[in-house]
């Protein structure tokens, strides 16, 4: 079995592995189709990533064809959406319902093995059926439902002021979910070709460019009051202490990404505003339900987002030169030969 490990940083190596055994109970053996390439997985290339050991399998956005279903109730051949999220079930947070932030948890890919292989076994709960989805739009459901998450964990309501931090994935996806929730978006980033791409592909054309006169932007797109919610997808710390700044008295402010970095804010201002933050980690079941059923009705253009296509052979080549050229990249998805056999 075909499988592509991260050695150490900025080391990527294809290696054979033996196929995995027949499933335990419970578990499912599934041939890997399709894995996006996260911007998780460029910073565990680059690493920089806070909950990570080398060497690592990365791939957690992933789609599969069931191949043996173990004692499961799926079927030999059905294709997959997969939940990465591996959880323990009886932690705190999963007897609240969140396996999403399991005190155990165990993500594909990051703290233990993931996708970029042919075949792997994972919990038939973390399989979602897929039908009506192409295995190419099945891989995007697990980065766009990071999103949908943050905007469910704000539950701010149709109609309030939204700005999205971050024009890369994880930010488009936030912001087309929050457009989809009734909110009136706007973005921010840095690159003037990430705004230009979010207002022509995705019809987001409210942009702010950061930086400087980011501030006053804000203040003249708000009347000076800032954004009801402010999404902050940028896992870059600086980026996220000034996100307070641009929220509105009584707003939220939701942190999307995760950084290694201590983040630091002013009390009084923090204070001053009565200001809601929440941290948003990862997704849930039904996330993932919202995101399959907006792809399948049309809300989300699935075929924008693929820019950049690959097959495993070649992902130590690629992913470590999409690490920096990163003109025209939104996601870039790679074809596994696991998947192929049953299309």
């Amino acid at each position: 079995m075909k499988a592509v490990v991260c050695v150490e940083p900025g080391r990527l190596e294809a290696v054979d592995r033996d196929p995995p055994p027949a499933p335990a109970d419970g578990w499912v053996r599934v041939a890997v189709s399709h894995v996006g390439i996260c911007g998780t997985d460029y910073h565990i290339f680059e690493g920089k990533h806070p909950f990570l050991d080398y060497p690592r399998v990365m791939g957690h956005e992933v789609s599969a064809i069931v191949v043996d279903p173990g004692t499961s109730s799926l079927a030999a051949g059905m294709p997959v959406v997969v939940n990465p999220y591996i959880s323990c079930g009886t932690c705190i947070a999963c007897r609240k319902g969140k396996p999403n932030c399991c005190t155990a948890i165990r993500v594909l890919g990051v703290h233990t093995d993931g996708a970029f292989c042919e075949e792997i076994l994972l919990p038939a709960e973390n399989l979602y059926p897929a039908g009506g989805l192409s295995l190419e739009a099945a891989a995007t459901v697990e980065f766009l439902a990071i999103g949908a998450h943050a905007v469910r964990r704000a539950a701010v309501p149709a109609g309030s002021s939204a700005l999205v931090i971050g024009a890369g994935p994880i930010g488009l996806g936030t912001a087309l979910f929050s457009r989809i929730a009734g909110h009136d978006v706007t973005l921010m980033d840095m690159s003037t070709e990430r705004l230009a791409i979010a207002a022509g592909r995705f019809g987001l054309e409210k942009g702010i460019l950061a930086g400087p006169a980011a501030a006053q932007a804000v203040r003249r797109a708000t009347g000076g009051d800032g954004f009801d919610v402010v999404f902050d997808a940028t896992g870059h710390a600086p980026s996220m202490e000034a996100a307070f700044a641009q929220v509105a008295h009584g707003g939220t402010l939701v942190l999307v990404s995760v950084v290694k970095e201590d983040i630091r804010f002013s009390d009084p201002e923090f204070h001053k505003r009565e200001m809601t933050l929440i941290g948003s980690r990862n997704a849930t079941r039904a996330d993932f339900e919202h995101v399959m059923a907006s792809i399948r009705d049309g809300r989300v253009p699935v075929e924008a987002l693929v820019t950049h296509r690959t097959v495993l052979d070649r992902v130590p080549i690629d992913l470590a030169r999409w690490a920096t050229e990163k003109s025209g990249l939104i996601k870039a998805v790679v074809r596994v030969a696991g998947g192929n056999r049953q299309g």
